[in-house]
């Protein structure tokens, strides 16, 4: 049997004990006095096993312990030493500390036991008070360091859980920090698309048209489309600009687009869609009593214009339709439907996050949003593309869940 490598304090208590016990030995120092029925060599037996108990006492306290009582039960028949005494009690000690939790809950209880035991035993035996005394040293020896070495795991096991507490608050701490970037990144790139797109949207189609077509009249046109766009674009990008500057707080931030500004937004569409054989129409049977919450307004607006983007870019020559019904204290539908198809002239190219981010801002207020294909209404095109979401209205004066 391979014993595991004794840390180096234990040796260092190993070897003390040994040269303390041989120094007491030799200078005629001991215990039980000279009435003990072994002879005085023997005393070296127990204090020799007890220091080599010791080199175990972190490794495999446990078989250290059992052991180490066998032995301190042959003290008492020799001349006897305290260091063996000593080192017995650093191993109950030790056992406690380092053995398994089972053996931490188990030995000051059985110490315990054993020294109430070893009491009254001795007091029925001899009758006399000197037999408290053998209560008192047993209990030194055996439930005192026991009782401290439960002491001392407690307080060792109560900062280990504190430590791994602090770690997982500092481990979440760091993924909520994440996530909020991660969030924050994303609303950043939506409202950076949305604001953007439309303009870069109808500068690129305009551009096309005006290298292609070669024609005084429609440059002119395309150019004076191009120049609006360019100048709304670099607006809107200067106020985005604004909002994430980290500003003295003396300036007023700049107002979110809300539904009052869809007529704007569609005389826009008319303008930049014009060229493309496309008309915009606004049906807004809205509740005009009520003003709605900023979050569900900016989400109604962009999606409105992210959906008059696609049109311009993809949509074939007919009516674009946009529909915004509801009542300040039900839900806001927003649906815009466009002519599906392919058409002729420039059309600008797409990324595909538009969809993207209008299903993320109805998704964060809890809403229901539907993109694709749908049968067209009696008399219309063949097939329409439509773009349906349905937002929950929140009060601005209660928060949001």
């Amino acid at each position: 049997m391979t014993f595991p490598r004794p840390h180096r304090d234990d040796v260092l208590i190993a070897v003390a004990g040994l040269l303390g016990g041989l120094l007491l030995w030799s200078l005629g120092v001991h215990t039980n006095g000279p009435r003990a029925p072994l002879p005085s060599w023997v005393t070296l037996v127990p204090l020799v096993v007890m220091s080599k108990l010791e080199l175990l006492r972190r490794t495999m306290p446990r078989t250290a312990l059992l052991a180490g009582t066998a032995a301190v039960l042959v003290d008492p028949f020799t001349p006897g030493s305290i260091v063996t005494l000593l080192m017995f009690a650093d191993l109950a000690y030790a056992a406690v500390v380092y053995g398994t939790p089972a053996s931490a809950r188990r030995i000051p209880v059985t110490t315990g036991l054993i020294t109430i035991a070893v009491t009254i035993g001795f007091l029925a035996w001899l009758r006399e008070p000197v037999a408290l005394l053998i209560g008192v040293v047993t209990g030194l020896v055996s439930f005192g360091p026991a009782a401290t070495g439960a002491i001392v795991r407690n307080h060792r096991d109560a900062a280990d859980a504190a430590r791994l507490r602090a770690e997982q608050t500092a481990l979440l701490a760091e993924m909520d920090r994440t996530q909020a970037i991660a969030a924050e990144r994303a609303r950043m790139a939506r409202e950076l698309h949305d604001m953007v797109a439309n303009h870069l949207s109808a500068i690129a189609i305009h551009s096309t048209a005006a290298l292609s077509i070669d024609d005084e009249v429609t440059t002119k046109q395309a150019l004076t489309v191009i120049r609006e766009n360019s100048v709304e674009g670099l607006a809107e990008m200067r106020r985005l600009i604004g909002l994430l500057r980290d500003s003295s707080g003396d300036a007023e931030p700049a107002a979110a687009p809300t539904l009052e500004g869809l007529d704007a937004l569609v005389e826009q569409a008319r303008t930049n869609g014009a060229a493309s054989g496309l008309t915009f129409m606004l049906d807004d049977d809205r509740d005009s009593g009520g003003r709605l919450a900023a979050p569900v307004e900016l989400a109604a607006y962009r999606i409105v214009q992210e959906s008059l983007t696609n049109a311009i870019k993809h949509a074939e020559p007919g009516e674009v339709l946009v529909e915004v019904s509801g009542t300040a204290d039900g839900a806001l539908t927003v649906a815009v439907s466009s002519p599906l198809g392919s058409r002729p002239g420039p059309r600008a190219p797409g990324s595909g996050a538009g969809l993207v981010g209008m299903a993320e801002r109805v998704a964060l207020l809890d809403g229901t949003f539907e993109a694709g294909p749908a049968p067209a209404p009696t008399g219309g095109p063949e097939k329409i593309w439509c773009v349906r979401a349905v937002l929950p209205v929140v009060d601005d004066e209660e928060p949001s869940a």
